[in-house]
């Protein structure tokens, strides 16, 4: 079993569609192992997005994942972070397939509902951020 990190973003979770974005999981066939509610700092977001550093954007994403509430879950399936990705749709909403996650909650390309792993390695570092071992069942 393979594990990746989402996150309801906090335009999502503001909107009220988390329980929406959580059915879907689990109608998906993923277990979620780990899940908390958070309301992250600017320095938590910029340290969880570093990678995106010195980008255009950098300093808009900081701001928004920093804005509010939201959900961060740990979810396994064989191939969970393909299947999560599939499910979560095209990073801009406008191109997203019908059926997708941010098709249907996500409102533009800087809010976009949804936040996934893109690859193993990503998402243990990602895991790491938010879960201790002992957190994941």
């Amino acid at each position: 079993m393979e594990r990746t990190l989402a996150i309801i973003k906090p335009d999502a979770f503001a909107a009220g569609h988390a329980g929406g974005i959580l059915a879907r999981i689990y109608e998906e066939g993923f277990r979620v192992i780990g899940m908390k509610k958070l309301a992250l700092s600017e320095k938590q977001a910029a340290g969880f997005y570093y990678v995106h550093e010195g980008k255009p954007f950098f300093d808009d994403l900081k701001g928004f994942m920093s804005s509010g509430p939201c959900v961060v879950m740990v979810l396994e399936a064989d191939g969970a972070i393909r299947k999560w990705r599939d499910l979560m749709g095209a990073t801009n909403p406008a191109d997203a397939a019908a059926g997708t996650l941010r098709k249907e909650f996500g409102t533009s390309l800087g809010r976009n509902a949804v936040h996934g792993s893109d690859a193993p390695e990503t998402a243990a570092f990602e895991v790491g951020y938010f879960f201790a071992g002992l957190d994941l069942l």
